[in-house]
């Protein structure tokens, strides 16, 4: 199951408490309280393992440690460790209580969440000509406390798109080393899955259905990780009585969801070709060129032919990636 919406509560370490104490060495006399170690703070690291929020699934609070206390003889408290939360690259971090939004976009970024509170003063930190033998001391400051909602939007170069039952995953484990599952029912795909073609990210994104922006389906869910894609590879299964209809049910929900999203690259393919007698595939896949006014090409996951032009359009779409 992949989680990809999550809110926690986090907290950076407190500060340990100033110390109060005096020197036991002979002819030495005065206050040797030491200052309490600063709190650990909270980071986001970005990781490239897009299940890193899983994690979350049941750990709802995450606190970082607290500093020391201080010491005699002018030892200051150990500083708390600090605590790294793993987010997948491309995870959006809202923090509620502030308002503030940051994200993680490349492996290894690191994003500060919370800072740890601050040692206070031991009673060596307040002697004076005046007082000295002082007794006073400072309790550590608490660490910053925020509730966070983390929001993961994947970043992929081709998202593959349409209908469920369209071919999508087939196409994926076909091009890259992916191992989506395939069967000829409805939503295969519950999650999206990822593929590495060379240098180029391919999401294959669970089925989309009428309704989908406003929550039918399992399209809502998965709406916003082709926000981040580049280019759309929109499949539409060639043993479609309507494949005018199928695309434009798809379109619909894209402009519903974000205007921008139709606005994007798009390849259409009219899939599962081999199915259907060869003369009504290649009718359909020109009816439909002729209608939305754009190049359809019909494929068939068991055709070399197919597979290597799929291949050339994906090396079109590296060179361009890489000049850029």
């Amino acid at each position: 199951m992949l989680i990809d919406d999550v809110t926690i509560e986090i907290k950076g370490g407190a500060g340990g408490r100033g110390a109060v104490a005096f020197d036991k060495n002979k002819l030495a006399i005065g206050p040797s309280g030491g200052r309490g170690g600063n709190g650990g703070s909270i980071y986001a690291e970005g990781v490239a393992d897009l299940g890193a929020l899983n994690h979350f699934r049941y750990k709802k609070k995450i606190e970082a440690e607290k500093g020391g206390e201080g010491r005699s003889q002018f030892r200051d408290g150990t500083t708390g460790k600090d605590s790294i939360i793993e987010v997948p690259v491309g995870t959006v971090i809202y923090n509620l209580t502030n308002s503030s939004r940051d994200e993680i976009t490349k492996i290894g970024e690191r994003i500060l969440l919370a800072r740890g509170g601050s040692g206070g003063k031991g009673n060596f930190h307040f002697r004076s000509p005046r007082n000295t033998s002082p007794k006073e001391f400072q309790p550590g400051t608490p660490g910053e406390h925020f509730t966070l909602r983390l929001e993961l939007k994947m970043i992929a170069d081709v998202g593959l798109i349409g209908l469920p039952n369209v071919g999508k995953s087939s196409w994926l484990n076909t091009l890259t080393n992916a191992k989506s599952k395939v069967a000829n029912y409805q939503f295969t795909t519950l999650e999206p899955h990822l593929g590495v073609y060379y240098e180029l990210i391919l999401a294959d994104i669970p089925g989309l259905i009428e309704g989908a922006h406003e929550g039918k389906g399992l399209g809502i869910k998965f709406l916003r990780h082709i926000e981040r894609t580049r280019v759309l590879f929109h499949f539409i299964s060639a043993e479609s009585d309507n494949p005018k209809k199928d695309y434009d049910t798809i379109r619909k929900e894209l402009s519903k969801y974000n205007p921008a999203l139709a606005e994007k690259d798009e390849y259409v393919f009219l899939s599962k070709k081999d199915i259907p007698p060869e003369k009504e595939t290649i009718l359909k896949a020109k009816k439909l060129s002729e209608k939305i006014k754009k190049t359809v090409l019909p494929v068939s996951v068991i055709d070399d032919k197919d597979i290597k032009e799929m291949q050339r359009i994906l090396n079109g779409i590296k060179d361009e990636k890489i000049k850029k």
